[in-house]
């Protein structure tokens, strides 16, 4: 059975990009467009990995962590990885003791190199 990875960007062409690369790699990829829609489905649980975008409008990566915490899902998820454009910022060191194992800062990764990353997770 293929791993499942959740994908949580607002970012249209970011998340079809990596959505298809992910694919081609043989793994099952779930997209959502933003945190909210993002938070139901990591609350479903049961994928293997969670790449969230920290800035998005309504809810960002921070709610989302908050909102796992807050109401776990009954079946658990695997390691979140923030994808983001924030290196150093104090949200993101809020995200990792919140929850979130790794910045990722997309301006540093192709899809080649952040392929490699997720499989070093999975």
């Amino acid at each position: 059975m293929a791993k499942r990875i959740l994908l949580i960007d607002d970012d249209q062409f970011i998340r079809e990009l990596y959505e298809d690369i992910f694919k081609e790699a043989g793994y099952e990829v779930q997209a959502a467009p933003g945190g909210e829609e993002g938070l139901v489905k990591a609350r479903e649980g049961g994928h293997d990995l969670i790449l969230l975008d920290v800035m998005m409008p309504k809810l960002d990566g921070l709610g989302v962590l908050k909102g796992l915490k807050d109401n776990p899902p009954r079946q658990k998820n695997g390691v979140i990885l923030l994808l983001t454009n924030l290196a150093h910022d104090p949200v993101v060191k809020e995200a990792l003791t919140m929850g979130a194992k790794e910045v990722l800062v997309k301006a540093d990764y192709n899809p080649d190199q952040l392929l490699e990353k997720v499989k070093n997770y999975l």
